[in-house]
């Protein structure tokens, strides 16, 4: 019996069916994502064209070098999870691993990165709850930067399922439950739902960061 065979749903005939299905039902999922934060960001241009000088104000005070440097993190981490869809195709599984290991390892430290820009913020009044005075003067400046924690804030729990997937698959390829070519698309789909996680940050980061700032 053809090995493939074991990991064939019973639903279907052939392993070029179950993965042409799966790669379908994988881009709808990603599609309601976009969907979800395409909402965000309409209400962040809105915003932005209804508010134009508050959103100015709070944008200025935003830390973006520092949110830039965790641009790059979260970049490198999409370029090893390539790196690693490339060695699974190849049966590599000692770089499968390491590829892994480093996406998770950049992805926790741009975790970790936000949330010491998250405690910055706390302590500079910028954000909601703080007991400190708020430097920011407008009312609606103020309600930008809860639109802006809440964007970052989903983003970042997107980056930490990204995180546990890819933790996920190297525990699981260390005790040999990632059997290639069967468990390559599984891979394949932990790939493409980070750099679904790049590409939305990638729209963030100007939207909330860049664009009004004062010169």
């Amino acid at each position: 019996m053809d090995v493939r065979e074991n990991y064939l749903a019973e639903h279907f005939q052939t392993a070029a069916q179950q993965r042409e299905a799966t790669f379908l039902g994988m881009w709808l999922f990603l599609a309601t994502e976009v969907m979800m934060f395409g909402a965000l960001f309409l209400i962040i241009c809105y915003y932005r064209l209804a508010h134009p000088q508050a959103v100015a104000e709070a944008v200025g005070h935003l830390h973006f070098l520092l949110a830039g440097f965790n641009s790059a993190l979260l970049l490198t981490g999409s370029l090893c999870m390539s790196l690693m869809v490339r060695a699974s195709r190849r049966h590599y599984y000692g770089q499968m691993q390491v590829w892994l290991l480093l996406s998770a390892l950049l992805g926790l430290g741009f975790l970790g990165l936000k949330g010491f820009e998250y405690a910055w913020e706390f302590r500079e009044g910028l954000l909601p709850g703080s007991p400190n005075e708020s430097p920011l003067h407008e009312s609606a400046a103020r309600l930008y930067m809860n639109i802006y924690l809440f964007s970052t804030g989903l983003h970042a729990v997107h980056v930490t399922i990204a995180v546990v997937l890819a933790l996920g698959m190297a525990v699981r390829i260390h005790f040999g439950h990632m059997k290639l070519p069967e468990r390559a698309i599984t891979l394949e789909m932990v790939g493409l739902y980070w750099h679904l996680v790049d590409v939305i940050w990638i729209f963030l980061y100007p939207a909330l960061y860049l664009l009004g700032r004062p010169a």
